[in-house]
Order: C-alpha cells, then structure tokens, then sequence
C-alpha cells in the first residue's frame, strides 16, 4: 500500500484542520515532514520563527486539557504569533451564551486561527462554518483529536522508520476514544494494519468497518503487534458502568510485564496521556525502556508547530 501513497505536497490544501478523515495520505506526510523540521528547531537555542509573526491565535478550550493547550500555546509562540488562550470557565459561555455566539464574538475580534476543544462532537465543524478564520480541532468529544493521531504517527515513524505494514495494537477504552478514531483513520491511510483490544462494552457498534481487527483478548490483541498503544479509561464520558471494577479491568486489559510478551521484541508502547498507572499500564511499563510516552509529548509541540505553520498558507496578507 505505501508504494501507492504519492510523495508529500509542499503546501497543505486545506483552510482547517477539523480532523484526519478527509485528509488525503499526501496531506499527512507533508504534515509530517514539517513535523521532523520542527523537532529540530524546538531543540535549538534560539526556537523562534516569524511564520505567524503579527497573527492571533486563540486557544478555545471549552475542556481542561493543560498538555494539549500548553503544548499549542508553545507551538503558537515558537512561530511569533500573539497566543492568547480563553478560559471558558470564567466567560459568558457558563452565563448560556451559545457556541455560534461565541463564534461570532471571537470573529469580530479578527483572530487568524483558533484551535477549540468541546466536549460535543461536531462542535468544531459548527464553528469553523460561523468565523472567518482557520480553526484546528483540538478534539471534539469522542469524535476526533487529529494532532494527536499526527504527533503519535510522528512519533512512530521515528523509531521504525515507517509505518506502512506496521502492526499496530490499540488497547482500552475506544468506545468513548477520539484518540483511537483518529489513530485508526491516520494509520489505515497510511498502510498499517490495525488491532483493537478491548471489552465488549468498550467497543462501538460496526467497529470493524473502519477497517481493524477485533481482538477482546490483550495476548492475542499483541501478539505480533510493533507498536502497543494504550488508551485512558475516560470515566468522565461514561453513563453507567462499562467495567466492573478498576482491579478487573488491570487484571484483563491493563498492560503489563507479562501481557507486553506477547508482542514483538522491540515492540513499543505509547499513551496518550493522562496516565491512570495501575489501571491501564503498569509504572514500570509507562517507565521502563519500550515506552514512548514523554517523547511524544515533545512531539506534540513538534506537530502543532507544524500544522500552525501549513495552515499560514491560508491566511490574509491584507
């Protein structure tokens, strides 16, 4: 499949970044080889460029997430843009203003780019449609957070050098996981072979038709698997009770010493974040040497980087 997949594009086609479905393969990789050059930059002395020098950007949070808008905070700065992040906590939003009002407040502002988390899924599209300026979904409820599917396939990439005819294995809680959807499409596009493992009760309906196999065993789920990705249990999302206890859910899906054997060797092991250590992976897994996970939160700043700078293309210079 990768044979197939045309090089990467100088310039990013789109005015948004609303998710991974609909991005061609070509979008992905150019998204990701300006990725590598802004590793290389982050690690320098002097980080700042001039991309968005004299730009707004807002960080729209109608979620708490501290790594994911620190880390487009950081990316926004790095590139000269003015940053300024909205805590939706203390504005009119909580006094029942609506989100199209909202949007029509933040456009009068003239912002060049927002980047928005919203606990509804869809609510990103909505806004992108009511303002005048590029918007980055930073998730929308379970439905997709695309730089994080970006960073971690940055992240892959790195260490295998590929990710066309890798096997890679998502555990936990994909059902309420717009980290595994969008994982799923990115490495679907981009020719790897995809498992999930999980509990019956955290498996959406018709899972198998976004193109994965279906494992409800973690030694099976493994076996083979190069890359091991774990997912956080997000109790905040769920009604009801989707497991019977933290204690079982470790014994059968959390990933340790032992259930980590059945995969390949070398196999690596990501999350991303936050952790609950005993209840999806084991501290000494999360800190042992297969795993990945502060590397790619230095890959998150990486990619928005990225992806701020590809979305510059579309901006007004008058």
């Amino acid at each position: 499949m990768s044979a197939s997949i045309p090089p990467a594009a100088d310039v990013y086609p789109h005015r948004h970044l609303l998710g991974i479905e609909g991005l061609q393969p070509q979008d992905i990789l150019m998204l990701l080889d300006r990725a590598e050059a802004a590793v290389e930059i982050s690690r320098q002395v002097e980080k700042k460029k001039s991309v968005l020098r004299g730009r707004t950007q807002i960080n729209l949070f109608f979620e708490a997430s501290t790594r994911t808008q620190s880390s487009f905070e950081i990316a926004g700065k790095r590139l000269g843009a003015d940053v300024m992040n909205m805590s939706v906590s203390s504005s009119s939003v909580k006094k029942g203003e609506t989100l199209i009002d909202t949007a029509a407040t933040l456009n009068a502002m003239h912002p060049d780019i927002i980047v928005v988390r919203h606990h509804a899924a869809g609510a990103v599209h909505l806004l992108a449609q009511k303002v005048g300026c590029s918007v980055i979904n930073a998730g929308d409820g379970a439905h997709e957070h695309p730089t994080q599917a970006l960073l971690d396939a940055l992240t892959i990439r790195r260490h295998k050098g590929k990710i066309a005819r890798l096997t890679v294995t998502i555990c936990g809680d994909i059902l309420h996981s717009r980290v595994a959807r969008s994982n799923i499409i990115l490495l679907n596009a981009l020719g790897a072979r995809v498992k999930v493992v999980a509990p019956a009760t955290l498996l959406p309906s018709g899972i198998e038709q976004m193109g994965v196999e279906v494992c409800r065993d973690m030694r099976q789920g493994l076996d083979g698997a190069d890359i091991v990705m774990m997912l956080r249990l997000q109790r905040e999302r769920m009604s009801g009770a989707f497991i019977p206890s933290v204690r079982e859910y470790f014994r059968y899906y959390g990933l340790d010493r032992e259930k980590l054997s059945a995969a390949k060797p070398d196999a690596l092991v990501m999350h991303p974040g936050p952790m609950n250590r005993g209840v999806e992976i084991d501290p000494e897994i999360a800190d042992g040497p297969q795993s990945l996970i502060r590397e790619q939160v230095e890959m998150g700043v990486a990619v928005r980087m990225a992806v701020l700078e590809a979305l510059a293309a579309h901006l007004p210079t008058r």
